[in-house]
C-alpha cells in the first residue's frame, strides 16, 4: 500500500466512509496532497462506497479543488471589475513578470501557480487576492514584486501578514490584514448584543410563539428574494419528515459583495444564536454554517466560537439545560463555486455533491438537505432573528417601511471615497447613500451585484426596500467615465464562467450574449443587436433552471433600459439594408495564416 493510499483511507475513516461528507473528504486530500489525483480518487470511491466518476465530477467541479498537482502556494488574484477599477491589471503583469509564467501556470520548480478568481469578498480593499488561504489587501504592483521576494525566500503565505487589520481580524487565531471597514452602524445588526439573551428568551416561549414573533416583525430574508422568515419556519415545522435541518447560507460570491465577511468576523455569535433560535422554533438539532471557501482563514475562529457556546450550554445536549432541545452546528466549506449561493445548489453541496440546482417543488422545507424538511437563511437573516427575540417583535417592525421592516447592510464599493459596509434602515434612498459614501458624480449604480440592475440618475431617488430598490447588500459606484456595456461585458463574462453548465439556456445563451457585446465593443455591432439581446436575455430567464441562470441577463437587460445610448452609439443602422452573418476576416485568420496569406479578403 502506497503512503497516499494509506493518507487518503485515513481521511475517508476520519469522516467514517460518510458519502453526504465527501467536500470534507476531498478538500482535506486536497490540503495534504495538493491535488485529488487519480490514484486518490479511485482510494475515495472505494472507501466511501460510490463511483469513481461521481467522486471526479465533484473535484472537477469547484475552482478550489484539482485533479492536477499545483504550486504549494496559490496565488489567487480576484479580476472582478471593482478590482479592475483599483488597478488590477498592472497588478497582474507585475506577477506574471516577477514569477515568469503566464496566468494559469506553475513555476519551473513547482512552488508557485498564478490564477485569476471571481470575487473574494474584499472589494472595499481592492486590489486584492487570496495566496493559499491568506487574503493579501490593497495591492500595488511594487507590492506583486515584493511578494513574490517573500515567498521565494520563505514559501509560506502566513508570513505575508505584516500588519493586522482591526477587530477580530487580529486575533490570535485570525490573524488577518482584513480590515472590516464598517462605516455605518445601525440599531440590529451592528448593535451592543449580550450572548445567550435572545436564546433565554425564546426558550422561555412555544415554538410556536417563536414563529408568531418572526411572523409579527415581518421579517423577510435578507438573501435579496424576500422571503417571509416566519412563514417558511412554519412549512418546515409543519412539514413530515425528520429530522428538521437548519442551514445558514454564508456563500456570498455576488462581486461586490462583503457584509457576511464582516458579520462573521465580528458578530458571528449574533448568528449562531438565530441559527439556535430557528432549531428550537422548527424542531430541528442540527444546523449547518455553509462556509464560503474564500473566507476559510477565519474557519479555526468560527470552530472556537462554536466550542465556546457548547461550553456555556448555548450548543449541544440539553441547551440551557431544557431536556429534549439538542441543538449543534457544524461548518461545512465550500470551494469556490457562485452557484452554491442558490439554495438547492447549497444544498447539493452539503450532501457532498456537486453544487447542481435540485429542481422544484418540492421545496426545501419540505424536502432539502438528506431530503429532510431544512431551512435556509442567510447570514444577516439569522442575525435579525436574534435582535427580534430579544428586543421584540414590535421593536424591529417600527424600523424601516411597513412592507419592509428593519435595517439592511450594504457593501458599497466602487468609485466612492468610502467603500465598506453600511446599515440603514430600509426606505433610505439610494441618493442619501451615495452622498455619505462620497459617489462623486456617480453616473450608475449596480444594485444587488450583477444579479440585481444597474440605475442612472433618475433614478437616484428611489427608496431601497422590496417593494422598489431590492438588492441582497451589494452596491458598486460608477462614475462618468465608466462604460455601462463594458461592465455588463464584465458581469457577463462571470455569470458565463460560474453557470454550472445543467441547462442548455444558460450554459449556451450567457455564451451567446457575451458574443454580442463582444461584437459591440470592438465595433462591429449593429441596430439589430439591440433586440437580438433583449429577446435572449428574457429566453433566458424564463427558461433557465436555477436563479443563476434566471437572473444571468440582469447586466445586460438593465442597461439597455437604462443606458442604451451607450448601446446605441455602438449599434449604427445599415444604409443597405442588409446584416452581416459574420466577420469575414476573422472567419478566414487561420486558413489565410496557414497559407502566408497576409492580405485581407473583400
Amino acid at each position: 500500500m502506497s503512503d497516499l493510499e494509506r493518507g487518503v483511507r485515513e481521511i475517508c475513516r476520519s469522516f467514517r466512509g460518510d458519502r453526504t461528507r465527501m467536500m470534507d473528504i476531498v478538500q482535506a486530500v486536497q490540503a495534504r496532497y495538493g491535488c485529488v489525483s487519480s490514484e486518490a480518487l479511485n482510494v475515495i470511491a472505494a472507501e466511501t462506497d460510490t463511483h469513481r466518476v461521481e467522486v471526479e465530477g465533484i473535484v472537477s467541479f469547484y475552482t478550489f479543488l484539482s485533479a492536477q498537482p499545483k504550486g504549494r502556494v496559490v496565488i489567487r488574484l480576484c479580476d472582478d471589475i471593482v478590482d479592475e477599477m483599483c488597478g488590477m491589471r498592472p497588478v497582474a503583469q507585475a506577477f506574471s513578470e516577477a514569477l515568469g509564467i503566464p496566468f494559469g501556470g506553475t513555476t519551473p520548480d513547482g512552488a508557485i501557480t498564478l490564477e485569476y478568481t471571481a470575487c473574494i469578498g474584499l472589494s472595499d480593499q481592492a486590489p486584492a487576492a487570496i495566496i493559499n488561504d491568506v487574503p493579501v489587501t490593497y495591492l500595488s504592483s511594487d507590492k506583486a514584486r515584493e511578494i513574490v521576494a517573500e515567498l521565494r525566500r520563505h514559501g509560506d503565505p502566513r508570513r505575508l501578514v505584516h500588519r493586522l487589520g482591526d477587530g477580530n481580524n487580529a486575533h490570535p487565531l485570525v490573524r488577518s490584514m482584513v480590515h472590516n471597514s464598517i462605516r455605518r452602524k445601525g440599531p440590529v445588526v451592528f448593535a451592543p448584543f449580550e450572548n445567550g439573551a435572545a436564546l433565554r428568551k425564546a426558550m422561555a416561549m412555544s415554538p410556536a410563539e417563536v414563529i408568531r414573533d418572526i411572523k409579527t416583525s415581518r421579517l423577510r430574508g435578507r438573501g435579496g428574494a424576500g422571503f417571509p422568515t416566519g412563514m417558511k419556519w412554519e412549512f418546515v415545522r409543519a412539514a413530515e419528515g425528520e429530522p428538521k435541518y437548519v442551514i445558514c447560507n454564508a456563500d456570498e460570491g455576488e462581486p461586490g459583495t462583503f457584509k457576511d465577511r464582516v458579520i462573521l468576523t465580528e458578530y458571528a455569535d449574533l448568528v449562531f444564536e438565530g441559527m439556535t433560535i430557528a432549531g428550537y422554533a422548527m424542531g430541528a438539532a442540527e444546523g449547518i454554517l455553509y462556509l464560503r471557501g474564500e473566507y476559510a482563514y477565519l474557519r479555526v475562529f468560527l470552530e472556537h466560537l462554536l466550542a465556546e457556546r457548547r461550553r456555556q450550554g448555548l450548543l449541544g445536549k440539553s441547551v440551557l439545560g431544557r431536556a429534549g432541545f439538542d441543538f449543534d452546528i457544524r461548518i461545512q466549506m465550500g470551494a469556490g463555486a457562485y452557484v452554491c449561493g442558490e439554495e438547492t445548489s447549497l444544498i447539493s453541496s452539503c450532501e457532498g455533491r456537486r453544487g447542481d440546482p435540485k429542481n422544484r417543488p418540492p421545496f426545501p422545507a419540505q424536502r432539502g438537505y438528506l431530503d429532510r424538511p431544512t431551512a435556509v437563511n442567510n447570514v444577516e437573516t439569522f442575525c435579525c432573528v436574534a435582535r427580534i427575540l430579544d428586543q421584540g417583535p414590535g421593536w424591529f417592525a417600527q424600523i424601516g417601511s411597513r412592507a419592509s421592516t428593519g435595517t439592511k447592510l450594504f457593501s458599497v464599493s466602487g468609485d466612492c471615497a468610502s467603500p465598506g459596509v453600511y446599515e440603514y434602515p430600509f426606505g433610505v434612498t439610494l441618493r442619501e447613500v451615495l452622498t455619505e459614501v462620497g459617489a462623486e458624480a456617480p453616473a450608475a449604480v449596480q444594485i444587488g451585484g450583477p444579479s440585481g440592475q444597474m440605475v442612472g440618475p433618475a433614478d437616484f431617488d428611489r427608496t431601497i426596500c422590496f417593494d422598489d430598490l431590492a438588492t441582497g447588500g451589494s452596491m458598486i459606484v460608477f462614475g462618468p467615465d465608466r462604460d455601462p456595456v463594458y461592465i455588463a461585458k464584465r458581469f457577463l463574462e462571470f455569470f458565463a464562467h460560474e453557470s454550472c453548465g445543467y441547462c442548455t439556456p444558460c450554459r449556451v445563451g450567457t455564451w451567446l450574449m457575451k458574443k454580442k457585446l463582444d461584437a459591440l465593443l470592438e465595433g462591429r455591432g449593429e441596430a439589430a443587436d439591440l433586440p437580438y439581446l433583449e429577446d435572449l436575455g428574457r429566453t433566458i430567464k424564463f427558461t433557465s433552471r436555477c436563479g443563476l441562470g434566471q437572473t444571468a441577463p440582469n447586466p445586460v437587460l438593465s442597461t439597455l433600459k437604462n443606458f442604451r445610448t451607450a448601446y446605441e452609439k455602438r449599434a449604427p443602422a445599415r444604409t443597405d439594408g442588409h446584416r452581416a452573418a459574420f466577420d469575414l476576416q476573422a472567419a478566414t485568420a487561420e486558413a489565410r495564416a496557414l497559407i502566408g496569406e497576409t492580405t485581407a479578403i473583400y
